[in-house]
């Protein structure tokens, strides 16, 4: 066994966190199952067996977010789903994942998922879905073209075959949420370049889409392969070097996509298509 091997103070540190994310994935499959009660600080404490306090921080430093921060997001992400798989009104599926007022409900989805419930519901109504040969020849387009000053940079990497969309997008916070302050897309893993980025302090996100031309499952979609850095610091609108991600399969631990990632994918392509950009050939 590899802890045998390894010094007892070191075995002893990776048992400790071994049983700290086992804590952990303990609480949240807990609040996939209760989404609709409110689990307190206090409440998911006891589940992973620690106080407050040190829940809080072990949370923090095994997912990036606090737990308060996770509930809400699936939370959300089950809103997603109810609103694309079912026919419950919005006030329903408000009451269903656990909110207990409409106006929160609907101003916070509108906010984070990037569109309005009903806005979501009808897009799949109307059959919004990827065009896969149109976009395939747009991107192909737009491959032989480079930015003058593209302000991040990087490859993406995975370790396995994939067919469908790459979505990379600069985010706020550690959850892929609301719009990306800017992304791309790619058909296949490789070099990838975003421009006209304000200074500040982001997270990269990456995830991999498989093809689907059916409208509903489109905007549900879950990505086959995901990943993430952060903090990137962008200064005087350039990152310091390259951004490189290694895509892997999705962990439970992993923070919900609530992020309307197809329909931002397709808005995004009609607002570049509408900005003026300078370009030199590749």
């Amino acid at each position: 066994m590899l802890l045998e091997c390894l010094p007892p103070e070191t075995g002893c540190r990776d048992r400790t966190m071994t049983s700290r994310c086992q804590a952990i994935e303990k609480v949240i499959l807990t609040i996939r199952e209760q989404l609709d009660e409110t689990l307190s600080l206090q409440a998911m404490a006891e589940i992973a067996n620690l106080s407050p306090y040190h829940f809080n921080r072990v949370f923090r430093q095994i997912i990036g977010i606090p737990p308060s921060q996770f509930l809400y997001a699936l939370r959300l992400e089950a809103a997603k789903r109810l609103l694309l798989t079912t026919q419950l009104s919005i006030t329903d599926v408000c009451y269903e994942v656990g909110y207990n007022s409409l106006g929160t409900f609907t101003t916070r989805f509108t906010k984070l998922v990037g569109l309005p419930p009903g806005h979501l519901r009808r897009l799949a109504e109307q059959g919004t879905s990827f065009h896969r040969e149109l976009l395939c020849e747009r991107l192909a387009s737009r491959s032989a073209v480079v930015p003058i000053n593209p302000g991040l940079t990087g490859r993406i990497k995975m370790s396995e075959a994939f067919a469908g969309l790459i979505f990379a997008g600069l985010f706020l916070t550690r959850i892929p949420q609301s719009r990306p302050v800017s992304c791309t897309i790619l058909t296949a893993p490789g070099l990838y370049r975003m421009t006209h980025i304000p200074d500040g302090r982001y997270y990269l996100f990456v995830a991999a889409l498989p093809w689907s031309d059916n409208s509903s499952t489109s905007l549900l979609q879950e990505p086959v392969l995901r990943g993430s850095v952060g903090p990137v610091e962008i200064y005087n609108g350039q990152a310091c070097g390259s951004v490189d991600v290694m895509l892997q399969p999705k962990e439970l631990t992993d923070p919900p996509i609530l992020t309307a990632l197809p329909f931002l994918l397709t808005q995004h392509l009609a607002t570049e298509s509408a900005t003026p950009r300078i370009y030199h050939k590749q």
